[in-house]
């Protein structure tokens, strides 16, 4: 895996010029926050990257469901029954194999993939504004109806999950891009991810961590053009982006 530093954080990138996945390692006082856990494949350079920094890794926290989030979850896991896992309350659901919608959540097919043999269960449901360590958690439904976004209050890291994604650029994660259309075809909802799109920027990040894509600095102008985009995307299709 592909690692980068940052100010208090590492980004792990599996296959970084082909189809690039992302996790994180966000520094705490007492260990390593990984937030997502990428493929199953990748579990073993996960823990030797924590090994290799010199921190254990503490908790997990996962932004949303999908099996290229959630992956390596078991193995890491099952490295130390100490680790707490986070997800959103909402996405607990999908982490548990349920695509079943709530009668007053928009009824469009939860799309993408839904882990089917994740044994983990979480030991902490989410909730908007609730705090891990440093990190902000911030609801952002729309890839997934819970889908979430973490920003490190001590240096405006905001890590998206899918929320957008920076392959060839900036771009709202329903917004279709034929060279990287993989995080579009797998949004449940367009209209709920460009709202979430638009409270994200509000945070006004100062870096953009995506789960597929490089690491962005000084991320809002690139955020807003991507709003607006998908926004007139919207407008041409009359339906979504």
């Amino acid at each position: 895996m592909r690692i980068t530093k940052g100010n208090g954080f590492v980004q792990l990138t599996y296959l970084p010029n082909l189809f690039p996945v992302n996790c994180y390692l966000v520094e705490e006082d007492d260990g390593f926050t990984l937030v997502d856990a990428a493929l199953p494949n990748n579990a073993k350079a996960i823990l030797h990257a924590a090994d290799q920094l010199g921190k254990p890794i503490k908790r997990i926290v996962l932004t949303h469901a999908h099996d290229d989030h959630v992956g390596a979850l078991d193995a890491i896991k099952a490295s130390d029954g100490n680790i707490d896992v986070y997800i959103s309350k909402r996405d607990s659901r999908l982490l548990a194999g349920d695509r079943s919608l709530a009668a007053d959540e928009p009824q469009t097919p939860i799309r993408g993939g839904v882990p089917k043999a994740v044994k983990t269960r979480p030991d902490v449901l989410l909730q908007d504004g609730d705090k891990i360590g440093s990190l902000l958690a911030i609801a952002a439904g729309g890839h997934t109806p819970g889908s979430m976004a973490f920003l490190d209050e001590r240096t405006g890291l905001l890590i998206a999950g899918d929320a957008f994604h920076t392959r060839g650029g900036v771009t709202v994660t329903s917004r279709m891009r034929w060279s990287f259309p993989f995080p579009a075809l797998a949004t449940w909802n367009a209209e709920a991810s460009l709202a979430s799109a638009k409270r994200l920027a509000d945070c006004k990040p100062a870096i953009l961590a995506a789960g597929h894509g490089n690491l962005i600095e000084q991320p809002v102008d690139a955020m807003l053009a991507a709003i607006a985009d998908a926004e007139q995307a919207w407008i041409r299709k009359g339906k979504g982006a």
